[in-house]
């Protein structure tokens, strides 16, 4: 499943055509046009949110534009108010990457429920919780949800966000207390989260088959790479971490962990895992062959994700483990947080779990940390938990990308903390449907226009489009209908989808983050043999320089 540039040249690369070859191989994979798409049933629509304009003097957007650029825009300011020509607009837009969602929550709930359906699964009549055959008292075979339309409409609604009301400020509130485990919902955020216990049984059978679905839905939205978590060796790390207990000492409770090998047979199962997947995605897609799904020509690849909610020794073990795999297999690339982050055992354990973060960079300093963080709400969340979540995230736990951060600007401090994550480069994956679904923040209360002004890099993120019933297409149209986002603004969100993304080898772009001239021996538009074995040796820059052709094509098909 992985399908890096540097494997498809690396044979051509001591040949003096290697990069006109290169090249035009790139070329050739911008050309396939994308099907059509229906918008999702989804609440948070463009059209009916104030447009908020961004702040001119934004770092982000000083750059010279182009007068293709400019053409572009003008065909977008003439289009607004036009809902399907604006939809194909932003379908066709290329997009660069999707970040750090997690890989069944991107998966549709009737692709989920088709493959209920054909393992046997069945549902639980109560909780609607999909659950190992033999179908007993109290269940139903998912099978029947093909005939019977009021059991699949409650299976939708039971595994999404489908008809679930957005939050409003009264219903907010909260009794100041954390999250308990066995709370009944209270919340768009209770039932996303319910959605995956729900669902669970048969995320984990599938990762292939799911990792496929995704990558053809990325395909026909214009992305060509997807980095989404999944939760590698998960029974044994927790066995391993049970059998070894807790230790304070992070170095002692680690060479626990590595006795006996036990870490490095953690590490080979989480490896095979990955290898049955590969296998499941090349099968599903056709992958190598001329029926091959668009998804076979999608970058993959796996962030490990560790719940909050664990025990210490828990979370300890399989951060441990992910930064291995990360250091060791070139298809996982870092580890992040999940689970709620307002949770009893998270909101405890917060400032513990960055401290493992830590300590286990300086012992796996290549490998990557995203963090979900930020994601709290006045409220619905405690005061006193909004003050530190992303400074301890980036100043504790080395993130290099924030995941939400929507409670900027309630943490102490929080300018002196813009800055540093504008001079560090700490991009913020920014999934307007999730924010405004789950913690009711959209428009002029998002933080979206605050990052952009003090300079933070921010990449527009789905999460989890499956369960929050949206699409990346719909992420790019909010932003550029709500903030008044011009063209060339849109154009670098897209880039900044790769250019802060953790693929290996160095970017297209000679100053990080500042999408104003290529890396020497590139120069956009001019194909060169010197500039093809740079991207050879690049997969990162070979990717960006994809996208690079693909705007180009979009720019001579979408002008005023």
């Amino acid at each position: 499943m992985i399908f890096d540039i540097r494997q498809a040249v690396s044979r051509r690369r001591a040949a003096a055509s290697a990069g006109i070859a290169c090249l035009a191989l790139l070329t050739l994979l911008t050309t396939s046009p994308a099907a059509a798409r229906p918008p999702l049933d989804n609440t948070l629509r463009p059209a009916a949110v104030p447009v908020v304009p961004v702040p001119p003097a934004s770092p982000a957007d000083v750059r010279p534009v182009t007068a293709a650029e400019q053409r572009v825009d003008a065909r977008l300011r003439g289009i607004q108010g036009r809902p399907a020509t604006l939809r194909a607009f932003f379908q066709a837009l290329p997009k660069g990457g999707d970040l750090a969602g997690d890989l069944p929550g991107a998966v549709s709930t009737d692709f989920l429920l088709g493959l209920a359906q054909s393992d046997g699964l069945c549902v639980d009549k109560a909780t609607l919780t999909a659950v190992d055959p033999p179908c007993a008292a109290g269940t139903r075979p998912a099978a029947q949800a093909r005939t019977d339309r009021a059991f699949h409409d409650a299976i939708v609604r039971a595994w999404s966000m489908q008809d679930f009301p957005a939050p409003q400020p009264a219903e907010s509130k909260r009794s100041g207390r954390p999250r308990q485990s066995g709370d009944p919902e209270r919340s768009g955020r209770d039932h996303f989260f319910g959605a995956f216990r729900k669902f669970g049984e048969v995320a984990r059978r599938h990762r292939g088959a799911m990792a496929a679905a995704v990558a053809d839905d990325l395909a026909r939205q214009n992305q060509l790479y997807l980095e989404t978590m999944v939760t590698p060796a998960s029974g044994g790390t927790a066995a391993l971490a049970k059998d070894v207990g807790w230790d304070d000492d992070l170095a002692r409770l680690r060479g626990k962990l590595l006795a006996g090998g036990r870490m490095d047979a953690l590490v080979d199962q989480a490896r095979a895992e990955a290898d049955a997947a590969d296998e499941e995605f090349r099968a599903t897609g056709h992958c190598g062959t001329a029926q091959a799904a668009p998804g076979c020509g999608v970058t993959v690849r796996w962030i490990a994700q560790v719940p909050r909610g664990g025990t210490p020794q828990q979370v300890f073990t399989q951060m441990a483990l992910g930064m291995q795999l990360a250091q060791r297999d070139p298809r996982f690339v870092a580890v992040d947080l999940t689970q709620p982050e307002d949770g009893a055992v998270a909101l405890r354990d917060y400032r513990l779990q960055m401290r493992m973060l830590d300590y286990l960079h300086g012992v796996y300093p290549r490998a990557h940390i995203t963090l979900h963080a930020g994601e709290l709400v006045p409220g619905l969340d405690r005061p006193e938990d909004l003050t530190f979540h992303i400074h301890d995230a980036v100043l504790t736990g080395h993130a290099e990308r924030v995941g939400g951060g929507v409670d900027l600007t309630h943490e102490t401090g929080w300018q002196a903390l813009a800055r540093t994550m504008a001079q560090r480069h700490i991009a913020v994956e920014v999934p307007f449907t999730a924010d405004a679904r789950l913690l009711g923040v959209k428009a002029a209360d998002h933080p979206f226009r605050t990052y952009r002004a003090y300079g933070v890099p921010v990449v527009l993120a789905t999460d989890a489009p499956g369960v929050s019933r949206t699409d990346i297409t719909q992420e790019y149209e909010y932003a550029a209908v709500t903030y008044g986002l011009t063209y060339p603004q849109l154009k670098d969100l897209a880039r900044a989808s790769l250019e802060y993304a953790f693929l290996p080898g160095h970017s297209l772009w000679r100053t990080p983050g500042r999408f104003t001239e290529a890396a020497a021996p590139c120069t956009l538009g001019k194909p060169s043999v010197p500039c093809g074995l740079f991207l050879a040796d690049n997969p990162k820059a070979a990717l960006q320089w994809q996208q690079e052709l693909a705007f180009a094509a979009f720019e001579r098909t979408h002008n005023a």
